[in-house]
């Protein structure tokens, strides 16, 4: 049986280069970062003192949502609320807060990788210490549940369908999108929101500094610190943000006449099970290859279709077997690879948004025909150094761009890949 094809056919993005899809793309062409000195981090004595987060937020939020809303509204939560809403009004659909009808055939899958931690860490915990429990109010238990980012948004949207949270640390903006497609396949919704979101705090971000994986070399040069497959990386720059799709079976999209972005062939999520090398902190090769080929496979794609690669590429020392793996997956050297760029060396790693994020941006270079820079790159590192040419330094026009494959691994050896095309009647 014919599967049934899923398109794109809106986006909202909270990143910490831009909201919204104009300045979003704005700043991926001119290679523009987000990521700032936090006087927090260096009060609280982190080794890093620096982090991707979204400016001006409270004031956006602000011209969203009544008084009543913004109060169970943390970071998290309001991230995905208003990426979900700027996709929702992106598809051509109508939103007010005071629509009454449900609407059966969509859902929605967002997850979050730590959530609330904020919330816990500055009101749960203290005020339950303090016995005071009864002051924390009513609002607090949507704001620490990891389903709060799905749940949010289903009530804003008077979603009908499945709506759930999915969380698989820096695989759960890239598998939730994965998993909304297989819904629509399945012929179980019509249309699927999907992504992630993640908030931004010392207390979410405050373990990796204690693992020593995040930079300390550049607190005093913010915009240099995120340097995916630079020989100078020195860990990956935390970062924070939302960004959500609007997934719909092709038939739908057609009917209402609807804008497509993008169409998304295939993908595949998977796990290393930390065997062979891999870990909770370290993927398994072969799982790594493995989720690649068979997102692959899923989409009918043969390796030497792909024209770029957006990887997870997090500026650690995983990013030259990162690269290494791609070349075994697609069966592809440095002669003839694809061109591989890291949405993270602007924003930073998203953790649990970053997926989400970094998709928004490979459906935008593939619906304007252009490739955003790798930035902070100018060392590639030695072990790669052979695949240099393909990593580009500056905007590259691309119009005749078919084919990106995205993919994100994540703490506990899982990985999740994806399959985009550009959309040709």
């Amino acid at each position: 049986m014919e599967k049934i094809r899923v398109v794109i056919t809106g986006m909202g993005v909270v990143a910490p280069n831009g909201h919204g899809l104009d300045k979003f793309e704005q700043a991926l062409r001119e290679g523009k970062s987000g990521i700032r000195f936090f006087p927090r981090l260096k009060d609280l004595k982190f080794g890093c003192q620096i982090g991707g987060m979204p400016e001006g937020f409270d004031e956006v939020r602000k011209r969203y949502f009544d008084h009543e809303k913004l109060l169970s509204l943390n970071d998290n939560i309001g991230y995905v609320s208003v990426s979900a809403v700027d996709a929702w009004r992106d598809a051509g659909f109508d939103w007010s807060d005071d629509k009454h009808e449900v609407d059966w055939d969509t859902g929605a899958i967002l997850g979050c990788g730590i959530g609330g931690m904020d919330t816990i860490a500055e009101r749960v915990v203290p005020m339950v210490s303090q016995g005071e429990t009864r002051r924390m109010g009513s609002r607090v238990v949507e704001q620490v549940m990891n389903s709060g980012t799905s749940a949010r948004v289903g009530g804003l949207l008077g979603l009908g369908n499945q709506v759930t949270s999915n969380s698989a640390a820096c695989s759960t903006g890239t598998e939730a999108i994965v998993d909304g497609m297989m819904r629509i396949r399945s012929g179980l919704a019509k249309r699927m929101l999907a992504g992630g979101s993640e908030g931004v705090s010392p207390y979410i971000w405050a373990g990796f500094d204690s693992m020593r994986v995040l930079p300390r070399k550049f607190n005093d040069q913010p915009e240099q610190g995120s340097r995916p497959m630079s020989a100078s990386a020195n860990g990956f720059v935390p970062g924070g943000g939302g960004a959500v799709l609007v997934l719909e079976d092709l038939e739908t999209a057609r009917k209402r006449g609807a804008r497509i972005y993008a169409e998304i062939l295939g993908g595949n999520v998977n796990s290393g099970g930390q065997r062979n090398g891999g870990s909770m902190t370290a993927p398994n090769p072969e799982g790594v290859q493995r989720c690649i080929r068979s997102a692959l496979a899923d989409a009918n794609v043969t390796a030497d279709e792909v024209d770029v690669i957006n990887g997870h590429l997090t500026a650690t020392f995983a990013d030259p077997s990162e690269v290494k793996n791609w070349s075994l997956a697609l069966g592809r050297g440095a002669g003839d690879f694809p061109y591989i760029n890291s949405t993270k060396s602007m924003i930073g790693h998203c953790l649990g948004a970053a997926g989400a994020i970094e998709s928004v941006a490979v459906t935008l270079q593939l619906y304007k025909g252009f490739l955003h820079p790798s930035v902070n790159c100018e060392d590639v590192h030695p072990e790669i150094e052979a695949f240099s040419e393909k990593i580009p330094r500056e905007v590259v026009e691309y119009p005749e761009l078919k084919i990106i494959a995205k993919a994100s691994f994540g703490f506990g050896d899982v990985n999740s890949c994806l399959i985009f095309k550009k959309w040709e009647e």
